[in-house]
């Protein structure tokens, strides 16, 4: 018996369920393409954002003015997306310290251009 064959025995006494799913094949999948370009392959697989809700602060640092701002946080409020007492803290802060405390500005395109796109 070569090093190889002894190997695949020992390999399927630890693992045996997972020695029987890998020689089976069941699992297998199919490669339907390829890249080159490791750069553009993790741009294009990229799953930074996938699933991401953006929350309150994400729609404040798109807002230009604390108007914007307010009406963003009466809104979310009305809909029961934030809570009254979380409303009051945000509305404080905007008050005392500006729309810009929450960050910097998320301009136009920010989530495909921090995706790399």
């Amino acid at each position: 018996m070569s090093g190889a064959e002894t190997d695949k025995e020992r390999f399927r006494r630890m693992f045996p369920n997972l020695a029987r799913e890998i020689e089976s094949k069941e699992s297998m999948m199919t490669m339907t393409s390829m890249r080159c370009n490791h750069q553009a392959g993790e741009r294009a697989s990229s799953g930074r954002f996938d699933g991401y809700v953006p929350d309150i602060i994400d729609f404040l640092r798109r807002c230009d003015t604390e108007r914007q701002a307010e009406e963003i946080v009466c809104y979310m409020e009305r809909r029961g997306e934030i809570s009254h007492e979380y409303a009051q803290k945000v509305r404080k802060q905007l008050r005392e310290v500006g729309v810009r405390s929450f960050g910097t500005k998320k301009e136009d395109d920010y989530y495909l251009k921090q995706a790399g796109f």
